[in-house]
Formats: structure tokens, C-alpha cells, sequence
């Protein structure tokens, strides 16, 4: 095949590719830095000719155009797998909604449950093989194209280029349209400035028990960024990474040395990832860098993997949990924030693997908008709210108070354990509510 007359056979511009989408049509964006730009705006422009077009997207890194016009809900509904700030702004606006999902799923969704009309999403340039890398997300790409009607990519010249298993790239016989962008900078995702005094405390617990050797999942927020620092610090040497999602954290362990993979039972030697998304440091260093591999959700985030790689530690955070130890990584009551992503197989797979730990942090309070502080230890989880990780299945749960581990505990016995670590201001009302649930023994520590 002639790649570079098949890819001018199917080069156009934005506003021709976007004819294709009729109204009541299901569209999907991609994920998080793939989402496409000059498609966007250019699907925008026919807002006017178009009503109930679904749109699907996730961890949203930037406002879409088609959900910025005053009446965008009258032509557009946009539907995200994981919210970021962003989808939790689209959803305020009355034009947004979540889609619950276990990460680790989402392609077999594509392959059994969802239509997709059209399917627009940026990637590399066209390699000499006719292929266009994904770039920063492989996660559930290639089935989301494979059920696509109809498929178009927006060449991106700065979307770094990622070694990957099969899933991390699209050839051009496959592709419909081929729209070449204005090359955007990718969307940068920041780390949370620096860590305070808490996630210090908390990742300073959580450090002192990684043993050498070990194989890390972090997830997103301050605190496992805290974590990756203070590795990147440590001692601790011969570290592998598998994980859900690349964050700045890991580049920082790998430019101290402490990232070899060498003890990994699986892709031995290389950083295994869903997706990535952080500085311009961290694109810089995964562009065509041997030593990390994109991968499909459903390999990287699948129990039965992370049950084979010996030591593996999980790094999580929480909004709120309870007494009983669920805990709530989603929501505010009603209000949605995230989404379960990943985070209930990597506390499950972490307990599976030999030597593994699974590891939930949080602050024990939270101050509001009108300097209240509340206490992010709950007698039960708030109406409305998430159990992200059933009291059966979390391990270890972390704030600056101390560390737990819910194993084996029973509820009185875990009631004790989690008001042991909440902010002392708060205990005693929580001594309270749990005498009231019959999950307190008059021998209990007060």
C-alpha cells in the first residue's frame, strides 16, 4: 500500500469531516489530552443544524467547544466516563451526565454495549508504516474506533509518540478522514502545587512501608504526588511501575535513579501505563522513551494482572469513609466529582499480589468555603454518596493520624481502629454515633 497517497486520499479540513455527523448521532471524543480541537470547534459551528448529538468523553482537560454556547444543551449532551473539573463544570451548566464504569471495563463496554456514529480523536503523525500512534492514552482507544461508523483523526505534531502493546495505534487503511490540526501544545495537567504539611505526614506513613523491589500505582491528587516525591528522595531502590494513570510523580522517581522494573514478573523493565497526563516534563520524557509502554485499561488495570506482580503497592485517594470503612472516592453526597476509575482493582489486585498493599489517604478533615472545618471520618457515608470501595475490600486506609489496616477486623473492632486515625476534635461525637450503630464495646480505647 502506498501510505502517503492513501493518507492525501483522506486528508480534509475540519469543517468538511464534521459534515458527517447527523443529528441524534453518538459521537465520541476519546479521553483526557486526545480530545480533539479543530473538530470540536468545528462541530460546534453547526450547532444550529443539529439536535441530540451525544457526545462521550473523559477527564476532560479543557472546556469542549460545543458545550461553551449559551444554548449548547439544546444541540449537544456531553456524557463523561471519568469527571475532571472540566465535565464537573458541563454537568452544572445542566448539559453533562456520568456514565458509571469500572475502568478496567471500558473497552468491553465498546465491544458489547455502545454505538458510536462518529469517532474523532487527535494523534501522532503518520509514521513511515501508516500508523498514528495514540500517544498519551492507549486506555480504551482501539475498540472505541473498532465499533466506530466512522473514524477521523486530527494530526497533532506535539503529541508525543509512546511505545505501546497492540492497542496504541490506528493505520491508515482503518481511517476514514485524516484533518490536520493547528498543532496545539497538549493540555497540561499540574500536580497540585507543593505538598502541606498533612500529605507530607501521610506520605512519609505510606513510604516507610515500600519495600525495595516494589511495583507502584499512583493515583491523581496531592497526596500520591507527596508519595512520588518523597520516593524520589528515599532510598529505596529497583522500583516498576504499572498503573492506571502516568503522572509527574513517576518521571521524578525515574530521574532519581529509582525506577529499573528489573524485579517485575511482567514487562520487566518497563513503566506500563493507561494513560498519562501531567507537565510538559513528563510529555517530554515518555516521547519515544523505551523504558514506558502504553497499554489498554483492561491490561493495565485487570486484577488478575496485578496478582501477578509480586510487592505491588496502590496509592489512592478518598474523599470521605465511614465507620464501617467504605469509602467514597466519587462523590459529595449528590454532587458527582470523579468516578470509580481504577481505584477499587488496584486496592483488589494490590491484596492479591504477593508481598502487595493497598494503601487509601486522606486529610482527616476538610475546611468549606465558609471555614468550617467537618471531618472527613463519617459515622456513615453522606445520603447520596459513592462506597467506591466496599468495607470488604479496603486494606489499608492512612491520614496524618496514623495507619490501619482493616483486615480481619470486625466492626467494632474496625470502628475503634478508624476513629483512631480521625482528627481528635471529632472523635468523641464519633464514639457517639458508633454506640448508637451497636458497633462500639464498652472495652473500646476513648
Amino acid at each position: 500500500m502506498n501510505y502517503a497517497a492513501e493518507y492525501q486520499n483522506k486528508l480534509t479540513t475540519a469543517e468538511k469531516a464534521v459534515q458527517v455527523v447527523k443529528s441524534g448521532d453518538w459521537v465520541d471524543y476519546g479521553w483526557c489530552t486526545n480530545h480533539p480541537v479543530a473538530l470540536d470547534k468545528a462541530l460546534a459551528a453547526r450547532k444550529d443544524e443539529l439536535t441530540d448529538v451525544k457526545v462521550r468523553g473523559g477527564v476532560t482537560m479543557w472546556m469542549p467547544e460545543i458545550c461553551q454556547a449559551e444554548d449548547a444543551s439544546e444541540h449537544f449532551t456531553w456524557h463523561s466516563w471519568h469527571c475532571s473539573g472540566v465535565d464537573r463544570k458541563i454537568i452544572k451548566k445542566g448539559m453533562g451526565f456520568f456514565s458509571p464504569i469500572r475502568y478496567s471495563e471500558l473497552p468491553r463496554y465498546y465491544r458489547e454495549n455502545v454505538d458510536v456514529d462518529v469517532a474523532m480523536i487527535q494523534v501522532t503523525p503518520m509514521d513511515e508504516h501508516g500508523n498514528f500512534n495514540f500517544g498519551l492514552a492507549a486506555s480504551h482507544l482501539a475498540d472505541m474506533l473498532a465499533k466506530a461508523k466512522t473514524i477521523i483523526v486530527e494530526v497533532n505534531k506535539n503529541m508525543p509518540w509512546v511505545f505501546g502493546l497492540t492497542g496504541s495505534e490506528i493505520n491508515i487503511k482503518d481511517v476514514d478522514m485524516v484533518v490536520e490540526g493547528d498543532n496545539p501544545a497538549i493540555a497540561q495537567l499540574g500536580g497540585g502545587g507543593e505538598p502541606s504539611d498533612v500529605d507530607k505526614a501521610v506520605a512519609k506513613l505510606i513510604v516507610e512501608q515500600i519495600p525495595n523491589g516494589a511495583c507502584l500505582q499512583l493515583g491523581i491528587g496531592g497526596m500520591p504526588n507527596a508519595v512520588g516525591s518523597m520516593i524520589a528522595q528515599s532510598d529505596l531502590t529497583d522500583l516498576g511501575v504499572h498503573t492506571e494513570m502516568y503522572v509527574d510523580g513517576f518521571v521524578d522517581m525515574a530521574m532519581a535513579g529509582k525506577l529499573t522494573g528489573r524485579n517485575k514478573a511482567l514487562d520487566k523493565g518497563r513503566q506500563v501505563y493507561a494513560f498519562a497526563a501531567g507537565s510538559q516534563k513528563l510529555y517530554d520524557y515518555i516521547n519515544r522513551n523505551p523504558d514506558v509502554m502504553a497499554a489498554p485499561v483492561e491490561y493495565t488495570n485487570d486484577v488478575r494482572i496485578l496478582a501477578q506482580l509480586d510487592n505491588f503497592i496502590s496509592i489512592n485517594n478518598a474523599i470521605d469513609m465511614d465507620l464501617y470503612g467504605q469509602v467514597n472516592a466519587e462523590s459529595a453526597g449528590t454532587k458527582h466529582i470523579s468516578g470509580t476509575g481504577g481505584q477499587l482493582d488496584f486496592v483488589m489486585g494490590a491484596y492479591l499480589s504477593r508481598g502487595g498493599k493497598s494503601f487509601i489517604c486522606m486529610s482527616s478533615t476538610v475546611t468549606g468555603k465558609d471555614g468550617s472545618v467537618k471531618s472527613r471520618i463519617v459515622p456513615t457515608l453522606t445520603p447520596g454518596s459513592i462506597a467506591t470501595d466496599p468495607r470488604s475490600c479496603v486494606q489499608y486506609l492512612v491520614t496524618e493520624y496514623g495507619m490501619i489496616n482493616l483486615k480481619g477486623l470486625s466492626t467494632w473492632e474496625r470502628s475503634e481502629a478508624i476513629i483512631g486515625i480521625a482528627h481528635p476534635d471529632f472523635r468523641e461525637e464519633l464514639i457517639q454515633a458508633a454506640e448508637k450503630m451497636q458497633i462500639w464495646r464498652r472495652s473500646n480505647k476513648r
